[in-house]
């Protein structure tokens, strides 16, 4: 990891008598994937679009790669890639001709063709894009993110529409853009997607943002009990421990090494997130 490219202190963003953004701080290292999670409202949007530069601030301070994105010129828009929720529309160009146009505005683009096998365009090239499905346009929307081989990546809920497969795909993707060095920031309402791809989450509630951590330490999630369960001789057991080895040794003793149907499970992400975002006035 490197240094912080991304830094936000006292970020605040009202619409009428709503903050939408309320004195939020954070830090984003270079080359991690920094995932934001929260509920509808919470402010991730807002503030994604304010480090992207389509907002602006009604205080606070913001630096991405450096510079206010507020103030920013074209040589930093250059140096970073944005998927939207939503975009525009390019219904009359082939997805070929979309990229090849969007590749012109940067000065070292990644190759047209490997970023449409990439984001899995590959049999999809000489179709309209009026014609794709709302999968693929969101394929294709991750594609021209991409495009320019930026130094970090916003990505607003880049897998809405995608099956399965795509989904894991698109991980695979986001692994070695990241290997390579990209900065990623991701907001996603996919936990799973979270915990798979990001060095650390932030969880955004009420514009605040509430935690941060790595996906299996987020809220204490490394320290919370955990459930023991057995099948005993009076039927099915559940024991909440803190040390769940020493109530397995002691099981153990009781029932030799393979006791009945044992499993010991502790909070997921999920379910340290809903607590988190509960708690939340």
């Amino acid at each position: 990891m490197g240094t912080d490219v991304i830094t936000v202190r006292g970020l605040e963003k009202r619409y009428g008598s709503h903050r939408a953004v309320d004195g939020l701080d954070l830090d984003v290292r270079g080359g991690e994937v920094f995932a934001i999670l929260g509920p509808n409202g919470a402010g991730k949007t807002t503030t994604t679009e304010i480090l992207e530069g389509f907002r602006i601030a009604d205080a606070g301070e913001v630096r991405v790669l450096g510079t206010d994105p507020a103030r920013a010129g074209i040589d930093w828009r250059r140096r970073i890639g944005i998927v939207l929720q939503q975009s525009g529309d390019l219904a009359d160009l082939s997805v070929t001709e979309s990229l090849s146009h969007f590749a012109q505005y940067f000065p070292r683009p990644r190759s047209v063709d490997d970023v449409i096998e990439q984001t899995g365009l590959g049999e999809k090239r000489k179709a309209r894009v009026g014609s794709l499905s709302g999968g693929q346009r969101r394929r294709l929307d991750v594609a021209l993110g991409i495009l320019g081989n930026p130094e970090v990546l916003f990505l607003d809920e880049p897998t809405t529409g995608f099956d399965p497969e795509a989904r894991r795909q698109f991980w695979e993707l986001i692994r070695d853009l990241r290997s390579e060095g990209t900065t990623i920031l991701l907001t996603t309402h996919y936990l799973d997607e979270a915990e798979n791809l990001a060095d650390r989450v932030g969880v955004v509630a009420a514009g605040r943002l509430v935690d941060v951590n790595t996906p299996d330490r987020l809220g204490g999630r490394h320290q919370a009990m955990a459930t023991v369960s057995w099948l005993g001789a009076d039927g099915p057991q559940q024991v909440q421990h803190a040390t769940p080895a020493v109530l397995v040794a002691e099981l153990a003793e009781r029932y030799g090494p393979d006791v009945p149907e044992l499993t010991i499970t502790r909070p997921s992400l999920e379910d340290i997130y809903l607590d988190m975002i509960g708690a939340q006035p």
